[in-house]
């Protein structure tokens, strides 16, 4: 049973964060610091985190309730069909999405909120070995 009244869960939950988390905040200043330069609020589908236009690479960081990661994700105890088909439609949309932007030529990464925390550096040395590839095959006109 849930300790807060519906009201005091409405508040809570309205308070939640989708831009400018904590562990998007880490990616992208770990990102910057080696000099790497990106664009956020990018018009594309599904508002990536990160993006790299000129090598057409869109990075999501992705929460591990929000995104049903299979390693933390818990499910609610309270109101539990409703969190369910929720979290479906999310993990759904996330798979549209990242569709979507393949078929227009983009490079999707996803990272999960935990592995910014834990494994940081490997994630900063893949994004940046990406973009480096993609920006130098661009730049010799070779087809994406």
């Amino acid at each position: 049973m849930d300790v807060m009244s519906p009201m005091q869960r409405s508040l809570c939950m309205s308070r939640i964060k989708g831009f400018n988390t904590g562990p998007e905040i880490i990616l992208r200043r770990a990102v910057w610091n080696r000099g790497f330069r990106y664009k956020l609020k990018y018009p594309l589908l599904g508002k990536p985190d990160i993006v790299f236009v000129s090598a057409r690479i869109a990075v999501f960081v992705d929460g591990c309730f929000w995104h049903g990661c299979p390693k933390h994700a818990a499910m609610p105890n309270t109101n539990r069909t409703f969190w369910k088909a929720k979290l479906r439609k999310n993990i759904e949309r996330d798979r549209s999405v990242t569709a979507g932007l393949r078929r227009d030529g983009w490079r999707v990464l996803r990272f999960w909120e935990h592995d910014i925390e834990c494994r940081l550096d490997w994630i900063v040395v893949r994004i940046l070995k990406m973009v480096r590839a993609r920006s130098a095959t661009r730049r010799v006109g070779c087809p994406s």
